[in-house]
């Protein structure tokens, strides 16, 4: 008997507004998705994009952020901070192969319980669509990768200097790069 595979999820909150409203949706007896971590922070603005690629490489499918809206920011400016790393976040993401609908911000005030069920759910179901992330498997292939690159390196220093030039440099000075 196989069992069903269902995406892993984390979710990082602020503790003003979007972990409030996950806590009323549980006080509501919203349904949503069970397969979410939520990680309490004070502020969407302390979130280090270390931490988003942190959790990925320990297994999670997905990740979501959630904030207080813009203007509402109990620390005034944290929001702000956030949207900036999220958005090198992404690039860096899509650099490394990873899909964008893997990462998810959003703005969720503490009055928005409802909205917090929806996008765990919406969440959920892309992941599921998606598959699973594997990372921590295709750290497996890149180390390969780079073993390789690594022996082919070392094959052309055996044969001469990575650049290219003869083992032995004749009469005149050979620059190497």
């Amino acid at each position: 008997m196989t069992r069903e595979w269902k995406p892993r999820l984390v979710a990082f909150f602020c503790n003003w507004c979007t972990y409030t409203a996950a806590d009323l949706a549980g006080v509501s007896r919203l349904k949503y998705a069970p397969n979410v971590r939520v990680i309490r922070l004070m502020c969407s603005g302390r979130i280090d994009p270390q931490f988003i690629l942190e959790a990925l490489a320990k297994g999670a499918d997905g990740v979501l952020i959630g904030g207080c809206h813009p203007n509402d920011c109990h620390y005034v400016e944290g929001n702000y901070k956030m949207l900036r790393r999220f958005q090198l976040l992404k690039r860096m993401l899509q650099d490394m192969g990873i899909e964008e609908q893997r990462v998810r911000l959003e703005w969720i005030s503490a009055a928005e319980g409802d909205k917090v069920r929806k996008v765990v759910n919406e969440m959920t179901e892309a992941l599921q669509a998606l598959g699973p992330l594997g990372l921590p498997g295709r750290f497996e292939e890149w180390d390969r990768e780079v073993e390789h690159l690594a022996a082919t390196v070392q094959e052309k220093e055996a044969a001469g200097c990575a650049c290219g030039a003869p083992a032995e440099p004749r009469d005149t000075e050979v620059a190497h790069v």
